[in-house]
């Protein structure tokens, strides 16, 4: 698989394959594999068979029923091992595409996060706008706007130095008194 094309490299073009309810997934699966519910009845109609010799005390019958009962579990887990073989291929490429779509979905969520800190970044950044614009209006030398350019200018610097331990509000601050 390469770059943002989520299909496997052996996609044949059949995207029902790709992308199918439960219900299709079903249906697929008993198309595929039409003796393993075929031996599951079998089983069923075997017990069912055997409950009644039981309750009319036939246990010549009930033994019958139970040695059929063996034959049809065997044959349905013989049938599911032929069919895991046959069908191992498929469930490689469903797999891969699977993975490919978590891929993406990850991908897509990773992107739309960026865009949400990106859009919160322009938010906090015109709002210093505004604030410095009304502060410079005012002639603002108070002890307020002081520490605000003192931390503004503190998170310009760490953002310049692109240091991995930023400090925070209170460290600016302390910073003004000539704590550490």
């Amino acid at each position: 698989m390469s770059g943002d094309n989520p299909l496997p490299s052996s996609f044949d073009g059949d995207t029902d394959f790709y992308s199918e309810s439960p219900t299709q997934k079903l249906l697929r699966r008993l198309k595929q594999e039409p003796l393993v519910p075929l031996g599951c009845l079998a089983t069923v109609a075997a017990l069912i068979g055997a409950s009644r010799a039981m309750r009319v005390n036939d246990h010549a019958r009930a033994n019958i029923m139970f040695r059929r009962r063996i034959y049809a579990q065997g044959f349905t887990l013989f049938a599911l091992v032929v069919g895991s073989a046959y069908w191992s291929r498929d469930r490689e490429a469903r797999k891969e595409v699977e993975g490919a779509e978590k891929e993406r979905v990850a991908r897509e969520r990773r992107e739309k996060w960026l865009q949400e800190l990106e859009a919160r970044d322009e938010e906090d950044k015109a709002e210093r706008a505004r604030r410095r614009a009304r502060r410079e209006e005012r002639g603002g030398t108070g002890v307020v706007e002081a520490v605000e350019r003192a931390v503004e200018g503190k998170a310009a610097q760490l953002e310049e130095k692109g240091d991995e331990k930023k400090g925070g509000i209170m460290d600016s601050v302390k910073g003004l008194w000539g704590g550490k």
